[in-house]
């Protein structure tokens, strides 16, 4: 099953001239978002992106920037530090409202 976190990755932005190709942002995402392509990273698939920051955090070029703490991210711990489910939607039956700008819009 394919999760999809964000619309067209609302704050995950790539420098390729920045990007030295060491790969580390692609072992630390863990949807597979980024890709290696010509020895530099792409954005393969930003739909499922969850706006964890781990990819940020690991680029040790300074390529790629991401608001971490947003959208789906946010709504997942937000409803885990209230014990309720921790799942992001749009305030469905026992969801988490996102934040807006978030996933749900």
């Amino acid at each position: 099953m394919t999760l999809t976190y964000l619309r067209n990755g609302e704050t995950l932005r790539l420098d390729r001239a920045r990007c030295r190709g060491c790969g580390r942002c692609i072992d630390v995402c863990p949807h597979e978002v980024l890709a290696l392509e010509e020895g530099r990273a792409i954005i393969r698939r930003s739909s499922s992106c969850m706006e964890c920051g781990a990819c940020m955090k690991n680029c040790e070029s300074g390529a790629i920037t991401v608001r971490a703490g947003v959208g789906c991210a946010a709504a997942v711990i937000s409803g885990m530090l209230r014990g309720t489910p921790a799942e992001c939607s749009c305030g469905g039956p026992g969801g988490v409202q996102a934040p807006k700008g978030g996933c749900c819009g």
